[in-house]
């Protein structure tokens, strides 16, 4: 499905002295905006709390529309991703078994992607959901890390192909 990335990122407000929360809420927003009515079921971040035991290590940051699950563990999606610094698309949730965390049993694919900072360190995640099998591809990846750079959660230099 196409989706309008170009028109995520120019809609994007200056942010230059916005702190980060506000940031991911105005990306969480945009994004739902814009991509509800093109597959998108859910978006939100997650943030991690590196002191906290694995299994309670993220929790929920801004997300639209529904409830979602929170704390949740690195075993899921949202954790490797965060621990191998590296998107994950999964095509199929039923195809992950136990490492899938359905706060959703309607969701049936999602792409998450990893914030790193400067240092090196993966602080959070960004985590969008579908109904759709096969919803999101590489190039949904790109465009995405290029709307995070663009609102000052990710470095510019994330943004290259992977």
């Amino acid at each position: 499905m196409h989706r309008q990335y170009d028109a995520i990122s120019s809609a994007l407000p200056p942010l230059p002295t916005s702190s980060r929360a506000e940031r991911m809420q105005v990306v969480v927003d945009l994004l739902w905006t814009h991509l509800a009515s093109r597959g998108v079921s859910w978006v939100g971040f997650y943030l991690d709390r590196p002191d906290e035991p694995e299994e309670t290590r993220l929790i929920l940051g801004p997300s639209r529309d529904a409830p979602a699950c929170s704390p949740i563990g690195l075993h899921g999606v949202c954790g490797q991703a965060l621990v191998r610094k590296r998107t994950r698309i999964v095509r199929d949730v039923a195809e992950l078994g136990p490492n899938y965390i359905a706060c959703d049993p309607r969701d049936r694919s999602e792409i998450v992607i990893p914030l790193i900072d400067e240092t090196e360190t993966a602080w959070a995640v960004l985590d969008l959901d579908s109904r759709e099998i096969g919803a999101f591809s590489e190039s949904d990846d790109l465009a995405l890390r290029g709307v995070l750079a663009r609102a000052g959660l990710l470095p510019q230099r994330d943004v290259v192909s992977k």
